[in-house]
């Protein structure tokens, strides 16, 4: 089943010769269970391909569909729900709220979807012990350490059970063990048939992906499936 299909998708910011095209005609397909890294340099496209992905953009043209729902044409509310419903995002900032516990985090999607407080606690708690955390699920942010966070923030993006894992550099801010404790996570996560894709400058976490795409000038330079060491 094929969870993410771009095609042929451009970005244009600005007209006449102000104009920025920043995706240049983008075609890329996601089979369920695949496990994507992209990269690029500042320039090549990336953030704005993440942000259509994430449907937190749109495209100037072209289609995007994601889980068999041609996004391309939703509004905005719409596209809120998508992004609630069927993409489950990872932060480079962890974006957890402060002075509230990680259970609570990790509660938030499903208290916006409209899921009864008895049934959001029990997920959230089920999603927590997924990443390892069952015993801080009391803890505060500010208890706990990057890689914590970034644990949580996992556990919040699992919580809604979406077609998609959307990563953002989510291991730009952890040390070397704590990346490593996020890198083993993803990789459980893909051995468990998860849809996973994730941006990233890093050489090292983009080798732990099945496939890596790279971009160059709004448009896709490579895409290659890796060999990955067991």
């Amino acid at each position: 089943m094929t969870v993410l299909d771009v095609r042929r998708v451009a970005k244009v910011y600005g007209e006449g010769e102000a104009a920025v095209h920043a995706l240049r005609g983008v075609s890329l397909s996601v089979e369920q269970g695949d496990y994507v890294a992209i990269m690029g340099s500042s320039g090549s496209g990336k953030s704005t391909l993440m942000n259509i992905l994430g449907c937190l953009d749109v495209p100037s043209s072209g289609q995007y569909l994601l889980d068999g729902v041609d996004v391309s044409r939703l509004n905005d509310r719409q596209l809120a729900l998508v992004r609630n419903r069927r993409i489950g995002f990872i932060f480079q900032s962890f974006n957890l709220i402060p002075r509230t516990t990680a259970l609570a985090n990790v509660e938030l999607p499903l208290a916006y979807a409209g899921v009864k407080p008895a049934l959001r606690r029990r997920r959230a708690r089920a999603a927590l012990d997924m990443v390892g955390l069952a015993d801080r699920a009391d803890h505060e942010p500010n208890q706990l350490s990057g890689g914590q966070q970034q644990r949580v923030a996992v556990a919040r993006a699992l919580v809604t059970e979406p077609a998609l894992l959307l990563a953002d550099e989510p291991t730009g801010n952890l040390d070397s063990r704590s990346t490593e404790d996020i890198l083993t996570i993803f990789d459980q996560l893909s051995a468990a048939g998860r849809t996973i894709l994730i941006i990233t400058h890093e050489p090292d976490v983009s080798a732990r992906a099945k496939r890596l795409v790279k971009l160059f000038d709004g448009q896709i330079s490579s895409d290659v499936r890796q060999v990955v060491a067991a």
